[in-house]
């Protein structure tokens, strides 16, 4: 039987919990497995090094340090923007979603931080990092 080598492409189930809560963040239970090709950049490294190896209808449960999934959390990508340079319609709260666009027409994930009288502040890394993370992984297919 084979097994998941580096640039195989796998189609895995999964469960991704954070690992102080529990708490379930994603999961591919109700929906088609996820399908990558490993070694692209498109899966965090501690999630494609826990696949490697892995057979066709194997179980595991991997844990992730934040060093190999969505970093630390870097405080240079907190921004501090004026309540005027908001949309009129936007009533800004905390954990709030916001999309920038770049100079180049690329979008940007924000995470509304703080919320002052005349600004708020923005968060622009990743909601997981400086999270360790948990995974249960089921090898679905293997190509």
């Amino acid at each position: 039987m084979s097994q998941v080598k580096s640039n195989d492409t796998v189609k895995v189930h999964y469960t991704g919990k954070l690992k102080a809560t529990g708490q379930v963040f994603d999961t591919s239970a109700k929906r088609e497995p996820l399908e990558a090709q490993l070694g692209q950049g498109a899966l965090i490294p501690g999630f494609e090094k826990g696949l490697v190896d892995m057979k066709v209808n194997e179980k595991k449960t991997i844990e992730i340090p934040k060093e190999e999934a969505y970093g630390e959390i870097i405080e240079e990508l907190f921004h501090k923007v004026e309540r005027t340079q908001l949309p009129k319609e936007i009533n800004p709260e905390v954990g709030m979603g916001l999309v920038s666009k770049n100079p180049d027409g690329t979008e940007q994930q924000l995470r509304v931080a703080q919320v002052e009288e005349d600004h708020i502040i923005v968060d622009a890394n990743h909601p997981l990092a400086g999270q360790d993370l948990v995974f249960e992984l089921e090898v679905v297919e293997i190509h």
